[in-house]
């Protein structure tokens, strides 16, 4: 946050026209999450204000405007429905979400978001946008919303018969306005509130029969004590870290969006302490919980939001809004929200890289296909983690294929070779040995027991470059089972630090004698055994 004595009236201005204009852009997309969600529009509202209050003031983005989500508002809605409709117990999923947030905040580890893999991000959000408009095709057609993508498909043809021509118009309108809005009049009255304004309008004067958000509670919203029930323990626990989990990714990818337009740093261990307080506040006000939000922190920074004070504004205007305007709202056709929505989905979807498929890499695509797939058609919690996994065994697949084992004869070691000399067998290794490198390594050791006339085996370890404790108890029981074949295993290490670390796990095996340190001592040792048999 910019110093006291640096902040200007110019900032200030700054300030109050970026968090009005991001409350502007906030309010339409919270009252639709807040219906999409099944907690209803108030939900939503509560969330936005909530949220992005306490992320605004404990954060560490000084620009980001947080609030519901898209990715957010899809597991919340999952939560309420594998918890048998129970809002209760949905807050309970939103409470330990956001303390699960708070200790990532305190075991810094908000910098490892940087380390998933892109085409988990890419395949996760595009499942969650193609998710998120299928959820609206029954509200843009005037029928009653489903539950699950599936259900939506599923439903499809009676969503059809159900079809509310006015309903469907209402909703092509707001698309249209979204969609074509140009870019001069979005800078001054952005595009959403704008169709939801005009087909509102639209709506009310031609009299159209179309399902309507409905009443919205005034005021203040009730206190909410979030349940927890023992039998459902583990499902909470899973919605809980799946919740903290996306709002972490979601909130820190838009903090790096942040950084990027205001040549900044934020505070990512900071900023997820500041969000799991918010989704706290959530929980216990009957909020949709939320995170960082990409759209609106950018139209934030346009219209010239600097400092932390623009999110307070932000959160202070809907906060107006619901305490004076509710019986405005809640005539707002469910068709326009189901609009703004299908274009948030649409923005969602990554682009960046469907555009460039044909050139990535085939393991790279089948990881985010595979990612996209599951977290439409199967759960979040399963597509993330498979997404992980499928990147991580491609990483020890490409690891292990730099890993190089060659056997050679008398190359490096100047033995003679005669019947009184046996052979000398020498084994270069080189590259990581590690868990996904060993068998390949085993496989070709097993070769060298075979070759007559071998009595000394020489490991090469100088270009080794990384070895784990899989590589260790593995070189150890090869040692071991040489040994016991009458053969005289060496290994010849230049890294002094590695070769303390193996004469410290106090082996048989490693020993002073077996661990040699430069190619001189290994044939001393070789010419000293060979002549003392």
């Amino acid at each position: 946050m910019a110093a006291p004595n640096s902040y200007s009236a110019a900032t200030l201005r700054g300030d109050l026209f970026g968090g009005l204009t991001a409350g502007i852009v906030a309010l339409p997309l919270a009252l639709a999450f807040g219906v999409a969600s099944g907690a209803g529009a108030a939900a939503g509202l509560y969330g936005a204000i909530a949220l992005g209050l306490v992320a605004a003031l404990f954060g560490g983005t000084r620009v980001q405007i947080s609030g519901p989500t898209g990715p957010m508002t899809v597991v919340f809605a999952a939560a309420i429905a594998a918890l048998g409709g129970s809002f209760q117990m949905a807050l309970a999923v939103v409470l330990l979400g956001g303390m699960l947030q708070i200790i990532f905040g305190l075991l810094k580890i908000g910098g490892l978001v940087r380390y998933i893999p892109y085409p988990v991000i890419s395949g996760f959000m595009s499942g969650i946008g193609v998710i998120i408009i299928l959820l609206q095709l029954a509200p843009l057609l005037g029928a009653s919303p489903s539950p699950s993508p599936l259900q939506a498909l599923a439903r499809l043809p009676d969503t059809l018969a159900e079809l509310n021509w006015h309903a469907l118009v209402l909703g092509l309108m707001t698309f249209a306005i979204v969609w074509f809005t140009p870019m001069r009049i979005s800078r001054y009255l952005p595009s959403p509130l704008l169709a939801l304004c005009l087909c509102t309008l639209a709506a009310v004067l031609l009299g159209w029969q179309v399902p309507v958000i409905g009443e919205i509670p005034t005021g203040l919203p009730e206190f909410h004590l979030p349940q927890f029930s023992l039998a459902q323990w583990s499902l909470i626990f899973t919605l809980g870290l799946t919740l903290a989990l996306l709002g972490t990714i979601d909130s820190l990818l838009t903090s790096l969006v942040a950084d990027s337009i205001t040549r900044t740093r934020h505070q990512p261990n900071k900023e997820l302490i500041g969000q799991g307080l918010g989704n706290m506040l959530c929980a216990f006000i009957g909020g949709l919980p939320g995170a960082g939000a990409t759209m609106r922190t950018v139209v934030n920074v346009n219209a010239g939001g600097r400092t932390r004070v623009s999110g307070m504004v932000h959160a202070v205007f809907l906060l107006a809004l619901l305490l004076g305007l509710a019986p405005l709202a809640a005539q707002i056709p469910l068709a326009v929200l189901a609009g703004i929505l299908v274009k948030v989905g649409i923005d969602i979807l990554d682009y960046r890289l469907l555009k460039r498929i044909q050139g990535t890499p085939r393991p790279e695509v089948v990881i985010m296909l595979s990612v996209f797939a599951l977290t439409v058609l199967v759960d979040l919690v399963i597509a993330v983690g498979v997404g992980v996994v499928l990147a991580m065994g491609l990483v020890t697949w490409r690891m292990a294929k730099t890993a190089h084992i060659h056997l050679e004869d008398d190359e490096l070691l100047d033995v003679p070779n005669d019947p009184e000399h046996p052979g000398v067998r020498l084994v270069r290794l080189s590259g990581p040995l590690f868990f996904g490198s060993m068998a390949q390594m085993l496989d070709r050791m097993d070769k060298v027991d075979q070759v007559m006339q071998t009595r000394d085996i020489v490991l090469d370890c100088r270009g080794v470059d990384y070895m784990d404790l899989t590589a260790v108890f593995a070189i150890e029981d090869m040692l071991q089972k040489l040994q016991q074949k009458k053969l005289r295993p060496r290994l010849l290490l230049d890294d002094e630090a590695l070769r303390q670390r193996l004469l410290g796990l106090q082996s048989n095996v490693f020993t002073e004698q077996t661990l040699c340190t430069s190619v001189e001592q290994v044939l001393q040792d070789c010419c000293n055994a060979s002549d003392g048999r």
